[in-house]
């Protein structure tokens, strides 16, 4: 086994050839905020929160998706990326309709737990109001897309791990939302197994099970990675 050492945030760190800066970050106890980050399906870099710093490269870097590599000098929290980290979740709320008191996800949303974390208590742009909608369609769960944040870990765990391919992006710019099927009705796509991987995938309140009220939506996250770990393992039980 190839064997990388590196330096994050002063740490001397060893980790096994092909592993991302983040995993590197979280084997030394060193956190770094995500939201587009599942464990159990592929990264895609999207959020851009877990950005870091590499002595002599003049770029930030998404962490998910960077290898550490021999020698690299990495910084993961300094003024720049707190302040970069700040923005970004203010304009997720910006662009969004994200009304935590009457949000079935309140007290259980990974979107609140990294504004506390990076110090967002309001945003300095304004709010877009956009017009969502919501997507009841289905008999046991519901979309709504007012709080949609474009991580796209429904579409990688419905991909990647339920292999049903039933959502994914459409659209562009600030028009782009998460469609089932071919932008139908998810209650009208046959190919959903009602599996409910999804609903525990997202990270807010987005994707629901029906019945559910404000601040009683509970999700295990955990899940995807048990499955994703059990299957390359071929540790399924008869």
């Amino acid at each position: 086994m190839s064997v990388n050492t590196l330096k994050i945030d002063g740490i001397d760190v060893a980790v096994e050839a092909g592993t991302t800066i983040l995993n590197a970050a979280k084997e030394a106890g060193i956190p770094i905020p995500t939201l587009c980050h599942l464990e159990g399906v592929s990264d895609v870099g999207a959020c851009r929160l877990c950005l870091v710093e590499i002595k002599g490269n003049p770029n930030l870097v998404p962490s998910c998706v960077t290898e550490a590599l021999e020698g690299m000098e990495i910084l993961t929290q300094t003024e720049q990326l707190q302040e970069y980290r700040k923005m970004i979740v203010e304009l997720l709320f910006a662009e969004g309709n994200h009304v935590c008191a009457v949000c079935v996800a309140n007290n259980n949303c990974q979107l609140q737990d990294v504004a506390i974390e990076v110090g967002m208590d309001h945003t300095r742009f304004n709010y877009r109001f956009p017009q969502r909608d919501v997507d009841l369609s289905h008999p046991q769960f519901g979309i709504d897309h007012n709080r949609c944040i474009l991580c796209t870990r429904c579409v990688r765990v419905c991909a990647e791990i339920e292999t049903a391919h039933v959502w994914n992006v459409a659209f562009r710019g600030a028009a782009a939302k998460i469609v089932s099927g071919l932008n139908q009705p998810w209650g009208e796509v046959d190919a959903c197994t009602s599996c409910g991987k999804c609903v525990d995938a997202c990270p807010t309140g987005s994707i629901f099970r029906k019945g559910s009220t404000t601040a009683e939506m509970v999700k295990d996250r955990s899940k995807v990675e048990f499955l994703s770990n059990a299957r390359e393992k071929h540790q399924w039980t008869k």
